[in-house]
This record gives C-alpha cells, sequence and structure tokens, in this order.
C-alpha cells in the first residue's frame, strides 16, 4: 500500500498526503491539526473544542445556512472532533466533487466568521452538552477519574472545558486562538480515495498556501507525573454502578507500543478477552465490559471500565485485578497471543477498506511518527511479538503502587484501599 501514499509540503510548511484507492468512487478529505486541548492554557480550557463547533456557524462567505445545505449536497459526510492532542476535520465525497468539498472544507476552517451572536448561541449549545456528560455517569466517572489521574495537567481538564471557561470565549480570545491553530506548520492536509496527489497539492495551495509561515505557538504543557487515586463517587438513585481501573502505560511512539496493543487486546480488547468471558459470560455481571489503550506523546493510560449492579461492582474489579495478576506473573500462552495477533491483523486489513480510515491514519502517522509505516511493517511487527514481549510490557506497567481506581453510583458501603489493588 505504501506505493499509492504520497507526501508534499507547500512553502509555508503544511504537509499534504494523498492514499490513492483506484477501486471506489469516494473520497475522504482531511485537515488535521497537530493539536488539542492538552495545548491549551487553564484560563482557555475548551476552547479548541468550542472553535470546532463555532466554525459551523459560518464563514466570511457562507452563512450556516449554506454550509448546511451544501453538506448536505455533498452526501451530509462532514465531521470534526477535538481530541487531546489532535484536532480534525474531515469530509467525505464523490470523486467529482473533490474540490468543492475541498472549497467548503478550507473555507469553514481558515475563514470562519465568528460573529459575537453566533458564539454566544454556541457557549449555550455547549454547555448543555457539559450537562448531558455531567448527567450520564459514564462519562462523567470519565472526567472525575482523568482529573485526578493527572492532578492539574491538562490532560486531566474537560476536552469541552467548563460552564465557567466556555462563558468567557468572546470574539477576541477565539479568533486569537485560531489564529495559532491554523498556523501552516500546525496543518496536515489528507485524501484518501480516487485522487490523484497533484491536483490535492494544487487545491491545498489554493486555499491553504496562502496562510503565513509562523513558528506555530500552540505548544505541548511538559509531561505529567500520573497519580494512582482510589476514590468513589456518590449518586443516589442509579441502578448502575461504573468503574474504571487505570495504570500508566506507553507513549505513542515507543517501541513497546505493538505489544501493549496486544495485551490490551488479550485482557478486554473483544468478546474472546479474558475480562468479557470472566465478567460478563462466566459470572453474568456485566453488560458492558472491556479494556483500553490511550498512547499520547509522552504518557499513556491502561484502563479496564465496566458497568454492573452496585452489589457486584467489587467482584467485578476483584476479578479484574486477579488477571492482570496472573499475565504479570504467569504471562500468557502461543495459543492466546496468536489469537489476539490475527484479530489485530484482521482489524487493519479490514480496515484498508474504508476511505476515512485511511485518510485518518495518514494523518496521525505523519504527526506521531512523522513518516508513513507501512501496513506490512505494522503487520510484521505484530507477528514477531511474543509472549515474553508481553509479560515484559505487563510487569513494568501493572504495578500495585500505580493502580487508580474510580467508581461512581449508589455506593455508601464501598471502600476502595491499597489491599484491592495489590499485584
Amino acid at each position: 500500500m505504501s506505493e499509492t501514499i504520497k507526501r508534499s509540503r507547500l512553502r509555508n510548511g503544511v504537509v499534504v498526503l494523498t492514499d490513492r484507492m483506484t477501486n471506489i468512487r469516494s473520497v475522504t478529505l482531511g485537515v488535521f491539526m497537530r493539536s488539542g486541548a492538552r495545548d491549551e492554557p487553564e484560563s482557555l480550557n475548551g476552547v479548541t473544542h468550542f472553535i470546532e463547533h463555532a466554525v459551523f456557524k459560518g464563514s466570511l462567505s457562507r452563512s450556516q445556512r449554506e454550509i448546511a445545505f451544501l453538506t448536505d449536497r455533498l452526501g451530509g459526510g462532514l465531521e470534526a472532533f477535538t481530541m487531546h492532542e489532535e484536532t480534525a476535520f474531515a469530509i467525505k465525497a464523490v470523486d467529482n466533487e473533490v474540490e468543492t468539498a475541498f472549497d467548503l472544507i478550507a473555507d469553514m476552517v481558515t475563514s470562519p466568521a465568528f460573529h459575537e451572536s453566533d458564539l454566544k448561541s454556541e457557549q449555550k449549545v455547549i454547555i448543555e452538552e457539559i450537562k448531558m456528560t455531567d448527567d450520564n455517569p459514564e462519562e462523567h466517572l470519565s472526567d472525575l477519574f482523568n482529573a485526578r489521574l493527572f492532578g492539574n495537567h491538562p490532560l486531566g481538564a474537560p476536552i469541552a472545558g467548563t460552564p465557567k471557561t466556555v462563558k468567557t470565549f468572546g470574539r477576541r480570545q477565539v479568533l486569537a486562538f485560531h489564529r495559532k491553530l491554523i498556523a501552516p506548520d500546525n496543518l496536515v492536509i489528507v485524501a484518501a480515495g480516487n485522487v490523484e496527489h497533484r491536483e490535492i497539492v494544487a487545491v491545498a495551495k489554493k486555499y491553504f498556501g496562502k496562510l503565513k509561515a509562523r513558528p506555530r505557538r500552540v505548544q505541548g504543557q511538559k509531561s505529567p507525573s500520573m497519580l494512582s487515586p482510589l476514590f468513589v463517587k456518590q449518586r443516589r438513585g442509579l441502578e448502575q454502578s461504573h468503574f474504571v481501573l487505570a495504570t500508566p502505560f506507553m507513549n505513542a511512539d515507543s517501541d513497546s507500543r505493538y505489544a501493549g496493543e496486544l495485551l490490551v487486546n488479550i485482557l478486554g480488547g473483544g468478546t474472546s478477552s479474558r475480562l468479557w468471558q470472566r465478567i460478563r459470560e462466566d459470572r453474568g455481571l456485566a453488560y458492558s465490559v472491556g479494556a483500553s489503550g490511550a498512547m499520547y506523546r509522552d504518557c499513556g493510560v491502561f484502563s479496564v471500565y465496566a458497568g454492573t449492579s452496585p452489589d457486584c461492582l467489587m467482584e467485578a474489579i476483584e476479578i479484574s485485578m486477579a488477571e492482570m495478576r496472573d499475565i504479570t506473573r504467569n504471562g500468557i500462552g502461543e495459543e492466546e497471543l496468536e489469537l489476539a495477533k490475527t484479530q489485530a491483523i484482521s482489524s487493519i486489513i479490514l480496515g484498508l477498506e474504508d476511505s476515512s480510515n485511511r485518510a485518518a491514519s495518514l494523518a496521525r502517522l505523519e504527526m506521531v511518527h512523522g513518516r508513513q509505516i507501512s501496513v506490512d511493517e505494522t503487520i510484521s511487527k505484530i507477528s514477531k511479538t511474543r509472549p515474553k514481549d508481553i509479560l515484559s510490557v505487563a510487569r513494568r506497567y501493572f504495578r500495585g503502587d500505580s493502580v487508580a481506581i474510580g467508581a461512581i453510583g449508589d455506593l455508601p458501603k464501598l471502600r476502595l484501599t491499597k489491599k484491592i489493588v495489590s499485584l
């Protein structure tokens, strides 16, 4: 697949990447920014997410209504998201509408109107979004947990901000921060599908080539010192309780990331995983249970999560700890590892059929690794992972003194102690 990928850099620093897929008629175009919520000052917590919303309110040449109608005419595939370390706008369209789609997304990203009245309206919308998150126990626990895990570091702050910060986002603050976001060397333009590289470079020059080159002033914060909180948030009246259990993990560019991803899959990545089988299938304790690994530029977080009845919560936590303990002491077998490898490789290959997946992969590999890592190289790294590599990762990161647990629900008698997290 690497021969289908091409890379150019405009004179002002904007990177342009394409992945040609000749067997389809769709194209996914994306504008990715190398910064996200963790790159905000505390006083502007949530401003990147706010800008992501506000550009849909209208540009200097299009109203909100015109953007909405053109989006639907192109197929309705315009999306945007803000993460801790990236922000993105992407649109999926038919291949004969590439320039129209590019014009729309470039217009929104580079020339938003940011009318004061629209910003006031969007403040209300986002505050309602924050309220919705707070009313959802699982999402609320995630915000509480990150705040305690990362302390005062921006990775612990909510991506959407708080009602207090959101209310301060007037036109002056938003314009100033938006200017930093669209600094040319903060931008990665991607296109995957039935496209020609030279044509995408040409439209990228047309719409982004005029941006003035300047040093990127959206700077990442220092690496966090992760804590290991144990806490319970009482929420009376809930039928279910939820918990999240976490330890530090490797960063996104670590050589051990392949072993780390396989370890996540083995513990809680699918229906054959240890936690799914023991907590859901064998014991019937939960409907939703799993594990994940979040890898940032300078740290990572392994986590286990589940929702269960309050009287079953401690048993689910104990099973999770027991499985982590078993792997750190006894490792895993060849058969279990082979299943995880096959699952991971199949997921990668199936993802190649979707232009959206391939566009996102172009951007993330550029932003995280500074190069395109071929599918063959990735599959080779996964295939060469051995049981002792999994054991090494587990023993490095699964340590009792670094385990954090947070729970939410009607749990007046629950007490979390260091004895529970012994590994």
